[in-house]
């Protein structure tokens, strides 16, 4: 027997009448995993966690939890608390009771409830609020209530559905670090579903990509971020996300707009067309390059079409054949509108893609 809160989803199908949410899921999260569904709306990340909860029925597959097959189990006997994205409090209630709720529906003593309560809003920093009602917190303090109720029974395992989705941007991040904290100490298996791609790579251990109903990577987020296993996941990650351009790969260089540079550890041997990817943080200005000279073959020609400059750092909007590329610089870098200029990038800074498929190129 595994330690509590292993998850195993297996061959997982979900379909609405003709549409089918869910293409076989097959997903491991491990015990006292931080774990995050990441995707575009739509892609079922929200769906597989419903499954999970209990809320949703499946048309395939099996949902494991600590080994023990619940694929048809009721909610409440899973033994999971799950954290919605409007927090679904009870308005009527004092903080205090909505915490306590779901001790009073296992008909736990009430001496232990009220410890528990205050150990749970102590937790997350809410214990002097307890007398209050939900109208009278703010969205922050409501998203702590509803995290309290979550936790105040010790489930074996803890689904947040884009809990943060209701907060400004600073207080996002500040209760970001806190969750994150939470978790560390509680060890609870955790699964986090959200559509933003800098919240999941700060907060989660592994992750798994999600795309039209299917799991498309799963990994560290260090992992997915530089070894992305397909277009799609490389234009998702990062902010701004990796720039994609068509080009020509022949024996270790790529060729595109009239320049031709070398790449690091392709298995690739003769022509192929492919997509090349690079982060925006990864080109560089070719120096020394203007347009009196012919066309260099080691950088690409660009133009500058806007420069948005974010204090710590400037993104350079460029035309390269006719399609957009961003650039992150320093902000010292003097960068006008209409410039012309040269790139070009490290041979270990190129993400290499079958034009057709999308997948990425195998590499040494």
């Amino acid at each position: 027997m595994s330690h509590p809160g292993s998850v195993k989803l297996e061959n997982i199908v979900k379909r609405h009448g003709s549409f089918t949410a869910l293409h076989g899921i097959d997903l491991d999260i491990l015990p006292g995993e931080f774990f995050a569904f990441l995707g575009p709306s739509g892609s079922g990340k929200t769906t597989t966690l419903r499954i999970l909860a209990g809320l949703e029925p499946v048309n395939d597959g099996r949902v494991l939890l600590d080994d023990v097959d619940v694929t048809h189990a009721q909610p409440g006997e899973r033994d999971v608390a799950m954290v919605f994205q409007s927090y679904a409090l009870y308005p009527h209630m004092t903080v205090a009771e909505n915490i306590a709720f779901p001790l009073k529906m296992i008909k736990t003593p009430a001496s232990t409830i009220e410890s528990s309560v205050k150990e749970a809003a102590a937790k997350v920093g809410i214990e002097h609020l307890l007398a209050r009602r939900p109208g009278q917190l703010s969205g922050g303090q409501q998203q702590r209530c509803a995290l309290a109720r979550a936790i105040v029974r010790k489930p074996r395992l803890f689904l947040l559905d884009e809990p943060l989705s209701n907060l400004d941007a600073k207080l996002r991040v500040e209760t970001r670090a806190e969750l994150r904290r939470l978790q560390r100490s509680l060890g609870v298996t955790t699964v986090y579903v959200t559509h933003d791609q800098e919240e999941a790579m700060t907060v989660a251990d592994r992750l798994a990509v999600f795309m039209e109903g299917r799991i498309v990577q799963v990994g560290t987020p260090k992992e997915v971020f530089l070894r992305p296993a397909n277009a799609v996941v490389a234009a998702f990650i990062g902010t701004p996300p990796m720039n994609l351009m068509p080009a020509t790969l022949t024996d270790g260089r790529v060729s595109l707009e009239g320049a031709s540079l070398p790449v690091n550890g392709v298995q690739a041997q003769g022509t192929r067309d492919v997509t090349l990817g690079i982060r925006p943080g990864d080109l560089r200005i070719a120096e020394g390059r203007t347009l009196d000279h012919d066309i260099p073959t080691q950088a690409i020609p660009a133009r500058v079409e806007f420069v948005e400059d974010l204090g710590d750092s400037v993104i350079a909007i460029l035309t390269v054949g006719g399609q957009h590329v961003k650039m992150r610089l320093d902000q010292h870098a003097d960068l006008k509108e209409g410039q012309q200029l040269f790139l070009t990038f490290a041979p270990t800074a190129a993400h290499l893609f079958d034009r057709q498929t999308g997948e990425r190129l195998p590499s040494d």
